[in-house]
């Protein structure tokens, strides 16, 4: 496969896979996800990904991918004297104003930005950074999505954590009703996960950190990184795994 696809191509499935989620959409999309999909095709709960938030956030806390918000209103933060301080990025407008309404509490500052490319965060160090059903909406394989640890490992406090969660298609159990609705999501560009193996996502995340933990729930994978190796430091870090 070409590591370097084609740059117009690459931003017009970039933003495809966002485009579906507006103000409309992302009204029913606690009760079709979290509820139903996670449950029911997935096979991974919404209970378990929250568990996830609840040991890993901390007060101090960047969000990727901000859904509905969903998680940051329902999750524990460490106790604090202070409320935390937490940022919501993302490329889409209507998922970034639903998440700060719904968190508004803890006065968010919301950040538009694309992921694989450098962002925009200036000085701003994270004691946590999280990436929750992002990366199945990327384009490319993991090989080539994994460009967002590099860009976001610079924000990264030491002794922070990236955590976050992802549906792969290969190297996980998927039922008959996750292979098809993944098909569909893919054939319409919401999903681009037709080539995400776990054996690469340990790899893209081995090779960056020196503490990685990852969970397969359904078809779903759930990972822990911490300590970021030297090298990976460097924006454009070399990384080609073995293909089969």
């Amino acid at each position: 496969m070409n590591p370097h696809p084609d740059r117009t191509s690459l931003d017009d499935d970039v933003l495809a896979g966002q485009a579906v989620y507006t103000d409309s959409s992302l009204k029913y999309y606690d009760w079709l996800v979290l509820k139903i999909s996670n449950r029911c095709i997935w096979k991974c709960p919404t209970p378990r990904l929250l568990k996830m938030y609840d040991d890993c956030v901390t007060t101090r806390h960047l969000d990727v991918g901000v859904g509905t918000g969903y998680f940051l209103d329902r999750c524990r933060f460490p106790e604090s004297e202070s409320p935390p301080t937490i940022t919501l990025l993302d490329l889409n407008r209507a998922s970034l104003d639903a998440a700060a309404r719904r968190i508004e509490r803890y006065s968010p500052q919301t950040v538009t930005a694309n992921i694989l490319e450098p962002l925009p965060l200036g000085e701003a160090r994270f004691e946590s950074i999280s990436l929750n059903y992002l990366l199945h909406c990327i384009p490319g394989d993991l090989t080539e999505k994994a460009v967002a640890f590099n860009h976001l490992i610079p924000f990264l406090q030491p002794g922070g954590i990236i955590f976050g969660s992802t549906l792969l298609s290969q190297g996980v159990e998927r039922s008959f009703a996750a292979r098809k609705l993944m098909r569909f999501y893919n054939q319409k560009g919401i999903f681009h996960n037709d080539r995400d193996r776990l054996k690469d996502l340990e790899r893209a995340l081995t090779t960056r950190f020196q503490q990685v933990q990852i969970e397969t729930i359904g078809c779903a994978a759930l990972f822990q990184a911490r300590d970021p190796n030297p090298m990976s430091t460097r924006e454009k870090l070399p990384v080609v795994p073995e293909r089969e």
